[in-house]
């Protein structure tokens, strides 16, 4: 079997947000992450038992649904800079109450070991669900996000170079 020049041995991910509609700041800051979950859409499939067919039933698709993204281990804000405190407030305006909820359309850039995109997945009208902050360490020093969980509207694969 050939080897493929083109698997990836490791990944970097890069998040960036952009407003999806309305006022408020146009971007939310770009993050650098070390794992994304929930590249995920399932279909509903219906079911009919129609009459007088028995060897079986009418199957039809339904709504799409799209699981939470989970990106962990992650950076916001300028390298070696300030972090992005944007994020947070993003989170405690909706727990705030502030109304309309901002919404955010995403970008997720698969970048090989030289930065190089391979592939960009695109979510649309996002909302913040979870942010889980790090563990404190005064060893390291870290400011981080260790898990951020975002409820979206749509998911799709750009391509692949």
């Amino acid at each position: 079997m050939a080897r493929d020049d083109r698997l990836l041995t490791t990944f970097r991910f890069e998040v960036t947000f952009d407003r999806a509609t309305g006022d408020g700041p146009q971007q939310l800051g770009d993050g650098g992450f070390q794992e994304v979950s929930g590249l995920e859409v399932e279909m509903d499939v219906g079911e009919y038992a129609e009459g007088g067919r028995n060897d079986g039933a009418v199957r039809w698709i339904g709504r799409a649904k799209y699981q939470p993204l989970v990106c962990k281990r992650g950076m916001f804000g300028p390298s070696g800079g300030d972090a992005e405190s944007e994020m947070w407030q993003w989170l405690q305006d909706v727990v705030a109450g502030v109304r309309p909820v901002r919404r955010y359309n995403g970008t997720i850039r698969v970048q090989d070991q030289a930065g190089a995109t391979m592939a960009v997945w695109r979510f649309q009208r996002a909302l913040p669900a979870k942010i889980v902050g790090p563990a404190l360490n005064a060893k390291s020093g870290e400011v981080a996000i260790e898990e951020l969980h975002l409820q979206h509207e749509g998911l799709v694969l750009e391509g692949t170079t």
